[in-house]
């Protein structure tokens, strides 16, 4: 039987981690349209409303009944609105690893978010799951997201060459793909720096909502 994340929400001061509902279609269309997201993810651009409705009914869920790992929409405790997803892949159950993959709504960027809520799932894997081990990659060009492996703990690995490919417009407005690297960083229980304040994490688990189909590759 292949071992599953629950359907679970997550709750810190300022946000509220939950499986994504056929609600969010429009914010997360919204979100992964910015071109700074295009350009470290896989998901298809453009990324319209029609992708949203499937990733959320089925890729998302699939991900988790497929034992690969988990997606979380990330919101804000107050408004309620989308500020980014956090998405856990590639999870070995026996080592008890998994990596971390983080984005962020641009207007919501630069408050602490995406930091905020990969420590809060961290917190909860190392917690509450048993888990050994989280990484994360990081595209040798994308400041961004080494800098919330850095403010979480993370050490750095070491480099993957030529291991991603990134894509950016060029100056006559037409998107290119090209070749760059990862840089791979690790977070392990015991480097939780006791500097670094932790969110206090809540845990709240959602009863199973009959079958979905489990993808096997939803990038």
């Amino acid at each position: 039987m292949t071992s599953l994340f629950p359907d679970v929400s997550l709750s810190t001061e300022r946000l509220v981690l939950r499986p994504f509902e056929a609600d969010d279609a429009a914010a997360l269309a919204d979100m992964v349209n910015d071109e700074s997201v295009a350009a470290w993810t896989t998901l298809p651009h453009p990324f319209t409303r029609a992708h949203a409705r499937d990733w959320i009914a089925h890729r998302a869920p699939g991900a988790r009944l497929g034992g690969e790992g988990l997606v979380l929409a990330v919101t804000e405790f107050l408004t309620q609105r989308l500020v980014g997803l956090v998405r856990l892949g590639r999870t070995d159950w026996d080592l008890r690893a998994t990596e971390l993959s983080c984005v962020t709504a641009s207007w919501a960027r630069g408050e602490g978010y995406a930091a905020e809520a990969a420590l809060a799932v961290s917190q909860w894997l190392f917690t509450e799951r048993r888990f050994a081990r989280v990484e994360l990659r990081t595209a040798a060009d994308n400041t961004a997201a080494q800098q919330v492996a850095q403010r979480i703990g993370c050490v750095s690995e070491g480099v993957l060459r030529g291991a991603w490919i990134a894509r950016h417009r060029d100056h006559t407005g037409v998107l290119r793909r090209s070749r760059t690297d990862l840089i791979v960083w690790s977070l392990l229980p015991e480097d939780l720096d006791d500097d670094i304040e932790a969110p206090a994490v809540h845990e709240e688990t959602r009863p199973e909502h009959g079958p979905v189909r489990a993808y096997a590759d939803w990038n």
